[in-house]
């Protein structure tokens, strides 16, 4: 039995077992630069850290049903210009979170909305922060459905928990009749405690009437308006320019 056969039953006791898949490259790197055993052990712990960690980054995308494709180096700032990247980069500090702050996207459709709510949530997760990912409709839609059996209370816990909720959508399709209340429920939770990204392809003054009750609409709005940060993106639609010059589909699938 050779010594890393004795090795690998421990590591896996251990769970570390993530060394063995450098350990031969490493041992190998050791040996030609001639690494004290310090150096060679420092070195099988980092991969090791670097494993773990991009194993729960992938658990947080996973989870938070976030698009692979949509992060800041993917999104075409040159398109429309009148998007501060600086603002955005800004954002992506992750400063607004640890400030608990919420951050309102709004736009006409195709202009970019979805993919930069979909970025700064990828950049949320490399920072270590739970996030989900969800539109508007489909968040309220499977709140309601828990009344059938019992679970809504757990399910609107589902969005209450991350560190950051991105609603997408809101407004591009009436609030079920639930909807209001439960929109509230989530916002009243949320407030002070953790951030909210929502993005609407309607203006803010137009939100109050989406609610369809005037008391959960001022209480609810006021509270996901307090110290917001407000991105108002204007100029083309993605989508209609590629339909105009006749383009297919690319990885920029913006909303």
């Amino acid at each position: 039995m050779t010594s890393l056969d004795q090795l690998t039953p421990q590591l896996k006791r251990l769970r570390l077992s993530g060394i063995l898949d450098t350990l031969e490259v490493r041992t190998q790197q050791a040996i030609a630069e001639q690494w004290s055993y310090g150096e060679f052990l420092t070195r099988l712990i980092q991969d090791e850290v670097e494993r773990r960690s991009q194993k729960q980054l992938d658990l947080r995308i996973r989870r938070g049903n976030l698009n692979t494709t949509k992060t800041l180096e993917s999104f075409d700032f040159a398109f429309n210009p009148s998007i501060s990247r600086p603002q955005l980069f800004d954002l992506a500090t992750c400063e607004y979170l640890r400030q608990r702050r919420n951050v309102l996207v709004c736009g006409q459709t195709g202009v970019g909305k979805s993919h930069l709510a979909q970025a700064l949530a990828h950049e949320a997760a490399r920072k270590g922060f739970d996030v989900v990912f969800t539109t508007a409709h489909q968040m309220l839609v499977h709140i309601h459905a828990g009344r059938a059996d019992g679970t809504d209370e757990r399910r609107l816990a589902s969005y209450l928990r991350p560190h950051l909720l991105v609603i997408d959508d809101f407004g591009l399709k009436p609030l079920p009749p639930s909807g209001p209340g439960d929109l509230y429920d989530v916002i009243n939770e949320r407030y002070e405690k953790s951030s909210i990204i929502l993005t609407s392809n309607r203006a803010p003054d137009e939100w109050p009437e989406l609610f369809g009750d005037p008391l959960l609409a001022s209480a609810g709005l006021d509270r996901l308006a307090d110290r917001a940060i407000v991105l108002l993106i204007t100029g083309r639609s993605y989508r209609l320019a590629r339909r105009s010059t006749g383009k297919e589909a690319t990885l920029f699938e913006h909303d």
